[in-house]
C-alpha cells in the first residue's frame, strides 16, 4: 500500500496540533482528514473509512474514549487502527483506552519526526496482516468447535459470528494457532503489538479479559509469571 492510498483521521481540539501534525503527515504523502471533537470523529470515520485514527482523549462534546467505543461498534470500522494521542499518561487512562479497543497509545509532547516514525510503525501492521493473509492458503481454520475467519476478522462459535477488534482477533488467533502451548508475555507483545511499539504491561491482561467475556473463560488459562495459553478442553 502506497502512502498516497493511506487515509488517516486526526482528531484533536487544539488547532496548533491539528495543523502541525497534519502538515507532517501530508508531507509523507498520506491523505489526512481532521476532526475537532469526538462527535466529528465518529462522523468522519463513518464517511471516510480511514486506515488509522489518531485520537485525543480530552475533548469537548464527546471524549476520545466514548468516540473510540462508538467507532468500534460501527459496522466496517471494527478493525481500523486506533491510537490515542494525549498528554494524559496515567495508567488508568491507558487502561480505559485499551478497554474500548484502542491499538496503541502515544503520549504528548512528541517531536513531529518521532510521531511520523511511530505512525509508520503502526501502518506496517496493516501491510503485515495483508501479506500474512495472502501467504496463508487457509483463510478459514477450525480449532475445536471454534471457526476462525482470518479474512473477515471474525470467529464463529456455536453458530454465532463474533466480530472482534483487530488486536483481540490477533491475540486470539495467535493463542489458538497452537492449543495448549504457553505463549510468554514478551512473545505475545512482539507478535501482536510489534517491537516498535511500547505498551503498558497490563495491556495483554485487558485483552484476555475481553476475550474471556466474549468467547468463554474456559478457553484461556493463565500461567502465572509466564503468560497465557488457549485450551480446547480444560478439566
Amino acid at each position: 500500500m502506497k502512502n498516497a492510498d493511506v487515509k488517516i483521521l486526526l482528531v484533536d481540539d487544539e488547532p496548533d496540533i491539528l495543523e502541525i501534525v497534519s502538515y507532517n503527515l501530508k508531507n509523507e504523502g498520506y491523505k489526512v482528514f481532521t476532526a475537532k471533537n469526538g462527535l466529528q470523529a465518529v462522523e468522519s470515520a463513518k464517511k471516510h473509512s480511514p486506515h488509522l485514527i489518531i485520537l485525543d482523549i480530552m475533548m469537548p462534546h464527546m471524549d476520545g474514549i466514548e468516540a473510540c467505543e462508538k467507532i468500534r461498534a460501527t459496522a466496517g470500522l471494527e478493525n481500523v487502527l486506533i491510537t490515542f494521542f494525549t498528554a494524559r499518561g496515567e495508567d488508568y487512562s491507558q487502561m480505559a483506552g485499551f478497554d474500548v479497543g484502542a491499538d496503541d497509545y502515544i503520549t504528548k509532547p512528541i517531536k513531529p519526526k518521532v510521531l511520523v516514525s511511530k505512525i509508520k510503525g503502526l501502518l506496517r501492521r496493516i501491510k503485515d496482516v495483508k501479506s500474512s493473509s495472502s501467504s496463508d492458503s487457509e483463510g478459514v481454520v477450525q480449532v475445536g468447535e471454534i471457526i476462525i475467519d482470518r479474512e473477515e476478522y471474525v470467529i464463529i462459535k456455536d453458530g454465532n459470528k463474533l466480530s472482534l477488534p483487530r488486536k483481540e482477533f490477533e491475540l486470539f488467533s495467535l493463542l489458538a494457532s497452537k492449543p495448549d502451548k504457553v505463549f510468554k508475555r514478551d512473545a505475545i507483545l512482539d507478535k501482536v503489538w510489534g517491537n516498535e511499539v511500547v505498551v503498558g504491561g497490563r495491556t495483554i491482561d485487558v485483552h484476555i479479559r475481553k476475550l474471556r467475556e466474549k468467547i468463554g473463560d474456559q478457553y484461556f488459562k493463565t500461567v502465572k509469571g509466564v503468560g497465557y495459553k488457549f485450551v480446547i478442553d480444560e478439566d
